[in-house]
């Protein structure tokens, strides 16, 4: 008699094939109207991922008046984002590694219930530090959301559409980050602070809701795939170091001992890390299989996304103070003229995963740095008199550039890796998002500090401020690196302005140091990933078998009985 399948019909067994077949599926059939649709599943991803881009530009709009409610400093005002950052990117691998054992559905769901509630803690958050541990909360079960919603994406969509379904994806991220600003700065303006985290309630709810439905559930079934706990510990240290260090040198700069000591030790956890990973790889499943990078597509990819995500995060931190504290724009006007950068980028990534599925992510990974790196260096240019007609053609070829570059990375991580590996492949596409996004708010935030204190003593004196308070404000650069003038009180008018005019122009020329590195940081791995995604291919040409026979090609490893036949 033959084996009846999940759906309840009769598939013969011929040479063994169904039962050979049956551990390997990943996916059952959909039970009811709905469960496993693609684009239904693509819509719930959706929901999830664009509820992280909504919290992550709505913070960043809400920054200076979180700043001024708490009486923060940068370290402090930058720790609301980077608790946030820090949690979610030591955990992101671990997040995509769980869905694929315990089922991607499940920890979706989990995932966006805890996000719902750490947000609403946010938001009834009654000192800085209530806010930060909450922030902290909210990257933790980020952490589990968004590996889920990719690796979802691979096990559902067959590769000829993934490049679609993946530009859908993005742009679902680059409305939720469009959107941010603006329904940030409303918020702000008409309630208060606190509901940029209530906001993220009734998303949450609409997520559960569509995912309950429509996901259907799936999960990595090879055989031998387990934790890996010694491997999660070995690479939690080595990115919590790693990034604890950044921050720690934007604090204390890069003088000072314990900045080194801390990447020394991220250092050495790498190389432990490394050693434990290849010792498993020869006895059973590790925790990331290093020969993912073996892929040059693969890891071009995920250097691509740090160097995109440090300049997308720098220009939405800084120039959102830029805009700010420089020009006085309120929260939701500065979320209106940051459309120019979001809502150009939405756009451009949805007309980036046509180019990819057409040309693959090659092309569209330099174009996206050309362009991206373009903008930036007419941000290097800012002043503190640069009107804004100056500024929003630059913001439009970032997100011109930023969008297509998105789809290039997301789709040469997640389709260089197996699909039972992709819930790995989007645990590391996501962690290399935030952690080019803390490389963006440490590195480039102590840039600016850096410049800001290097400058203001000389521009202080060319106004004619007293040598005696020029000596004074030396110790006020953390402050002027974010918009904020310190000025003595008990000094004339003139005075007043002059101390101004100097912190001003300090701050322009931090601001413009930090776009400038970063415009070089993505226009250097833009060229870098075009060629070495160039030799992957034409190695992968020369070893190949005829391209019109890839599925012969995959299924003859899992079908020894029939080619024995």
């Amino acid at each position: 008699m033959a084996p009846a399948d999940p759906a309840g019909s009769s598939t013969p067994a011929l040479n063994g094939r169904a039962s050979d077949r049956a551990p390997r599926r990943s996916v059952l059939p959909a039970t009811r109207r709905g469960l496993g649709h693609p684009w239904l599943t693509l819509l719930a991803a959706a929901f999830g991922l664009g509820m992280i881009g909504l919290d992550s530009t709505i913070v960043a709009v809400a920054n200076p008046t979180i700043g001024h409610h708490f009486h923060a400093t940068l370290p402090q005002l930058q720790w609301v984002t980077n608790a946030y950052l820090l949690a979610l990117a030591v955990t992101l691998i671990t997040g995509g590694k769980l869905g694929d054992q315990l089922g991607r559905k499940r920890i979706f769901l989990i995932g966006t219930a805890g996000f719902a509630l750490a947000s609403l803690a946010c938001g009834l958050s009654t000192s800085l530090g209530e806010l930060i541990a909450f922030r902290a909360a909210q990257g933790l079960f980020g952490a589990i959301i968004v590996p889920q919603t990719l690796a979802t994406l691979r096990a559902t969509f067959p590769l000829e559409k993934l490049a679609a379904a993946i530009g859908l994806w993005t742009m679902s991220s680059s409305l939720g980050i469009a959107s941010g600003p603006i329904a940030g700065g409303l918020l702000i303006s008409h309630t208060s602070w606190r509901w940029i985290f209530f906001v993220n309630v009734p998303v949450a709810a609409v997520s559960l809701l569509v995912g309950t439905w429509v996901i259907r559930e799936s999960r990595d079934q090879a055989e031998g795939r387990r934790f890996d706990p010694p491997g999660i510990a070995l690479l939690t240290g080595t990115l919590f170091t790693l990034i604890w260090g950044l921050i720690d040198a934007e604090k204390h700069g890069w003088g000072h001992f314990t900045p080194f000591a801390w990447l020394l030790t991220a250092a050495l956890l790498l190389v432990l890390f490394i050693a434990w990973e290849i010792r498993e790889e020869r006895v059973r499943q590790p925790h990331i299989p290093l020969s993912l990078f073996r892929s040059a597509q693969f890891s071009s990819g995920v250097v691509m996304a740090l160097a995109v995500m440090i300049g997308l995060y720098s220009v939405l931190f800084f120039v959102t103070l830029y805009l700010q504290r420089v020009h006085g724009y309120t929260a939701s006007q500065t979320g209106v003229r940051l459309l120019a950068l979001t809502g150009v980028m939405g756009i451009s990534a949805f007309a980036g995963s046509r180019a990819v599925a057409k040309i693959g992510p090659r092309v569209p990974l330099l174009v996206g740095a050309l362009l991206s790196a373009g903008g930036l260096i007419g941000l290097s240019r800012l002043g503190p008199q640069t009107s804004f007609s100056s500024i929003w053609p630059f913001l439009a070829l970032i997100g011109l550039g930023f969008g297509p570059a998105q789809t290039a990375f997301a789709r040469a991580i997640v389709g260089g890796a197996p699909p039972g590996q992709a819930g790995i492949a989007g645990g590391m596409t996501s962690t290399a998002v935030q952690v080019g996004g803390l490389l963006g708010l440490s590195v480039l935030g102590s840039v600016i500090v850096s410049r800001v204190t290097s400058t203001l003593p000389h521009k202080l004196t060319q106004a004619g401020v007293p040598a005696q308070l020029v000596h004074q404000l030396q110790g006020t650069g953390h402050s002027i690196a974010q918009g904020i003038v310190p000025i003595p009180r008990g000094f004339p008018a003139s005075t007043a302005q002059a101390i101004t005019k100097s912190d001003l122009l300090a701050f322009t020329a931090g601001l413009d140091a930090a776009m400038a590195i970063a415009a070089a940081i993505v226009f250097v791995t833009g060229i870098v990933a075009f060629l070495a995604v160039g030799i992957s291919a034409r190695a992968t040409r020369v070893a190949a078998v005829p391209s019109d026979t890839p599925r012969e090609v995959v299924a003859e490893p899992s079908e020894p009985s029939q080619r024995a036949a």
